[in-house]
């Protein structure tokens, strides 16, 4: 039995838990919004494919349009997906995964034409709509 003087015993699960080695976040959680960003607006991502641009210069041009869009339409510009398109769509499935995850509620595109791989654009977009629940807004009609 205990007396005043003693230490409560710790939990051997707690102290095990404690003392294990901290894994590292994957890439893509560590994301998160820049400092200063106002986190009462609602997230916007972004999404488009390197292949439909001519130099590499045109990425960082769109990403600043994207971000002037979501300010204008009243969102936050979070992480913009940009796919490489080497035969598997990799950013697109992430940006899936990081819609459902974070309950984003839209993303913007250059065009339209960026959500055009095997599908028409129109027929990925309805679907990305419906399996998503977000909304997709593009730059230019």
């Amino acid at each position: 039995m205990p007396t005043a003087g003693d230490e409560p015993a710790r939990s051997t699960l707690a102290g095990a838990a404690l003392a294990a080695p901290q894994r590292g976040l994957p890439a893509l959680a560590r994301r998160g919004k820049r400092l200063g960003e106002d986190y009462t607006k609602p997230e916007l991502l972004g999404y488009l494919r390197r292949d439909l641009l001519v130099v590499d210069s045109q990425v960082a041009e769109l990403e600043r349009q994207m971000a002037h869009f979501a300010q204008a339409e009243g969102f936050a510009m979070g992480y913009t997906y940009v796919e490489k398109f080497d035969g598997w769509p990799a950013a697109f499935e992430a940006l899936i995964d990081s819609v459902n995850r974070c309950e984003v509620t839209a993303v913007v595109l250059p065009s339209l034409l960026h959500f055009a791989m095997r599908d028409s654009p129109f027929q990925i977009r309805d679907a990305f709509q419906h399996a998503t629940g977000a909304r997709v807004m593009v730059l230019t009609p």
